[in-house]
């Protein structure tokens, strides 16, 4: 919680220096670091492994937080299990991270307020920060956010990163 309020009242840091990576090889040993806490809380991690030699500009360190948030979101909504699905694509100049549980879902009436510093929704715990800071963190690599609804389907959440240098 802590750790959330010192990231939200930092500001954003769109003056950072963002170094071109391997987003796959990052995705990669980033799942591998969160899949057993997934399992721990008794859901189950799966990975479509992004194109190999995917170069983007961005900050591991930061970007791993937005990863952790909507994992950890979708771990929270399913109490009793489920699935996390981790897929990747491309679409016109952006490469789209995926991240969709088959909890719930997002209710209808709170969709619009789901970035909002804050917001929270139908947790027993947290500080309604994990979000807009996804939010906060995506735009400051000059990316995206946002969430899918689909009927009959848990909630979805896609971000999405500039290809070639920014």
């Amino acid at each position: 919680m802590i750790s959330e309020i010192l990231d939200f009242t930092q500001g954003s840091h769109a003056d950072y220096v963002l170094g071109l990576n391997d987003y796959g090889l990052f995705v990669q040993q980033l799942v591998e670091e969160i899949r057993p806490e997934v399992e721990l809380r008794g859901s189950q991690l799966d990975f479509a492994a992004p194109p190999a030699g995917v170069q983007l500009a961005f900050d591991p360190k930061r970007l791993r937080r937005v990863f952790f948030n909507l994992v950890h979101n979708a771990t929270d909504a399913m109490p009793r299990g489920g699935k996390v699905m981790i897929r990747f694509r491309v679409e016109k100049r952006e490469f789209v991270t995926e991240i969709e549980d088959t909890g719930p879902g997002i209710a209808p009436e709170i969709a619009d307020k789901l970035f909002e510093a804050f917001a929270s929704f139908g947790k027993a715990h947290g500080t309604g920060l994990g979000l807009s800071i996804c939010k906060r963190i995506v735009e400051d690599h000059h990316g995206r956010i946002w969430s899918v609804g689909k009927p009959g389907r848990g909630a979805i959440f896609d971000f999405a990163l500039p290809l070639g240098k920014t």
